[in-house]
């Protein structure tokens, strides 16, 4: 009797044991649902990412998801909307080859962004090239996104649109770790030590705001968009440094253009709250 308690107990340490690891594996993310590889076209492109796993379904079937053409003339007017009140500090980064894109993360608090009246915490910022979002079917060639979560998990992103012309100058303080990652192909996270952030407190002039999606894989719903109404500059030689690390599948990453379904995009824009007041 004491062999066989032996020996369950052996098997129940080895079962738990093969679970955990199993749980931590590179196979699965954050949220205990199995990462999945997708990629921009073909067999696993857009059109089937809600094919390649059931907890990806949402991609095929959402009715709210991202990006989307906004159309300025359809854009309501929302005079409750406010400017973004945006509290950013400067704070450590790590520059990450995130396979399907180039990531900045933040190793701890850089700041927050206020959303009806709910403070959302800056977590990433990555880029798409070209853009994801079109205005009245204009699509530009590089698109950041600064996602944000609050405590209770719901997930606003700031959406700033590229135009190529001067040198960004945050991108111009970590060149030479972007540069790294597209020399050092074993290089995945990079240290790239103090950012200030300040230059990209956009949308207190202008800004659409809608209710969409992440725009890859799980393309989870209930996302507050705010999509700056400023297109910022970038020279070509800096977009392209943003592709050269990404593998060739991920060098365009742009999701197509997702339907309306509906939905308001609403605007806000000072000049015209000026003008009401």
């Amino acid at each position: 009797m004491d062999a066989f308690q032996n020996n369950l107990s052996l098997f129940i340490i080895v079962l738990l044991l093969s679970l955990l690891t199993a749980s931590n594996g590179s196979n699965n993310n954050s949220n205990g649902e199995e990462k999945v590889e997708f990629t921009y076209s073909g067999e696993r492109g857009p059109e089937n990412w809600g094919t390649l796993s059931p907890d990806l379904r949402v991609c095929s079937e959402g009715k709210h998801q991202s990006p989307i053409n906004i159309v300025r003339k359809d854009a309501v007017w929302n005079a409750n909307l406010k400017p973004l009140k945006r509290d950013f500090i400067p704070a450590n980064a790590t520059i990450v080859n995130n396979v399907v894109n180039i990531m900045m993360k933040y190793n701890q608090n850089v700041g927050t962004v206020v959303v009806n009246e709910k403070k959302y915490h800056l977590k990433q910022m990555h880029w798409h090239s070209p853009a994801e979002h079109t205005i009245d079917g204009v699509r530009h060639p590089v698109e950041l996104h600064l996602v944000h979560f609050s405590d209770d998990g719901n997930i606003t992103v700031v959406s700033i649109l590229y135009k190529y012309g001067n040198e960004d100058k945050l991108l111009l303080k970590i060149k030479d770790k972007v540069d790294e990652l597209a020399k050092d192909k074993n290089a995945t996270h990079i240290p790239v030590g103090v950012i200030n952030t300040k230059a990209l407190k956009q949308g207190r002039q202008k800004y659409y705001r809608y209710i969409g999606s992440l725009t890859a894989p799980p393309c989870t719903e209930n996302v507050i968009w705010n999509i700056a109404g400023k297109v910022r500059e970038m020279s070509e030689e800096q977009a392209a440094s943003l592709r050269a690390p990404l593998d060739v599948k991920y060098k365009q990453n742009a999701r197509p253009i997702q339907a309306l379904n509906g939905r308001t995009v609403e605007v806000f824009d000072i000049k015209r709250l000026t003008k009401t007041h």
